[in-house]
């Protein structure tokens, strides 16, 4: 079948065809599922082939292109932070291939609820170049509309969000639609409570939401080690939600892995917790050093295993990335980086009283002193009120 995918101009592609079993395997804590390994080379996968057997060169091409692009915007984002233009920015770096290999599986009606680091996620879901940057200037409570684009504000809340896809997967079942809710969140945030309250719930009720767990192996600056002595997936099945470990770098497994696991939902049966291994190559907001606490080794053996790079590296042995396509990329992922640029310094500052605007629906008599309040107070320095 295909399906339209109207977000950033991409053309349709094919939706994959469901199998008709479950394929997830007993899980085997010593080993991830990896498709294409850092050097380019696909490995065959009689399990999980199926899942990914339309993702053609052209498919590959399109997941290539959206990490680069997703790579220079973000980079792009540093840069206006150091340079005064955003308060802070949560660099994605490393960490494009388990953002856009899920992203990409999603349809139009699903709902995304992530944490503040998705932002190749809002990328593959319609978020424009200003969309990206609102929140990070100071301008807006929130980026995008959540409704047009199928992504909820993200959550600053460690782990929060994780209640909020399972509630809503829930009015997925009461509305009797077979959309499916889907909960990003970080290694860090698997010590939270919140998380282990939405896997309960989510089992009790066979909520159609996948949780999708980006392992980047910090938590700010404590090692994941110290939280958890065994794979984040083996939690998940002491609640009765099968998981999966997949190389969080390599785009064909993710994407095989989260189709996998919306289709379980889709059918019923429930939710899916994978764990997507990576590594974040950068700090873990521009406020934080981690020269004071990462490996450099460590780190340099991770980039080793860059999701880009294997991508570009597999495509050209197939003779299927020419230097025309290369450069077309790279025009696009400069373009729509210049766009946020031009977007985070033409953006005007809010009126002051509109900080009222959107606390209650209807708005309250003390709500009303407040705001009056405060616009005389902005009128002592010849502010509007």
């Amino acid at each position: 079948m295909l399906r339209s995918d109207v977000s950033n101009g991409r053309a349709p592609v094919r939706e994959h065809d469901p199998a008709p079993h479950d394929p997830l395997p007993a899980p085997d804590w010593g080993e991830m599922l990896q498709l294409l390994s850092p050097d380019g080379t696909r490995h065959p996968d009689p399990v999980y082939d199926p899942w990914v057997e339309d993702v053609d060169d052209d498919a590959l091409l399109a997941l290539y292109e959206d990490m680069v692009v997703s790579r220079r915007f973000d980079v792009e984002a540093v840069a206006l932070q150091r340079q005064g233009q955003l308060g802070l920015w949560p660099p994605l770096l490393g960490q494009e291939a388990a953002q856009i290999g899920s992203a990409r599986t999603l349809r139009p009606d699903d709902f995304v609820f992530t944490s503040y680091r998705e932002n190749g996620v809002a990328y593959c879901r319609g978020a424009s170049p200003v969309d990206l940057v609102r929140v990070w200037r100071g301008n807006a409570l929130a980026g995008w509309d959540p409704r047009a684009i199928g992504m909820a504000t993200p959550q600053v809340m460690i782990g929060a969000q994780t209640l909020h896809a399972t509630g809503y997967a829930l009015g997925c079942v009461r509305d009797g639609v077979d959309s499916v809710a889907v909960a990003y969140f970080g290694d860090g945030a698997t010590s939270k409570g919140d998380v282990h309250e939405a896997m309960v719930f989510a089992a009790t009720f066979a909520a159609p939401v996948v949780f999708f767990c980006q392992n980047n192996q910090w938590a700010i600056s404590e090692p994941v080690g110290l939280q958890a002595h065994r794979p984040l997936a083996d939690r998940a099945p002491g609640y009765g939600i099968p998981s999966v470990r997949v190389d969080g770098n390599d785009v064909l497994a993710v994407m095989a892995a989260t189709r996998v696991a919306l289709d379980r939902a889709r059918r019923g049966e429930g939710p899916t917790f994978v764990e997507a291994v990576t590594y974040r190559m950068g700090p873990h907001t521009t406020s934080d050093d981690p020269t004071r606490y990462a490996d450099p080794e460590v780190r340099a053996q991770w980039a080793a295993k860059d999701p880009i790079v294997r991508v570009e590296q597999h495509l050209h042995a197939r003779g299927a990335l020419s230097e025309e396509r290369t450069q077309e990329v790279k025009e696009k992922a400069e373009a729509f980086a210049m766009q946020m640029r031009e977007a985070t310094y033409g953006m005007t500052a809010p009126e002051p009283l509109t900080v009222f605007d959107h606390v209650l629906v209807e708005p309250s008599a003390e709500l009303e002193r407040q705001r009056s309040q405060y616009a005389a107070y902005l009128a002592m320095f010849g502010g509007e009120g």
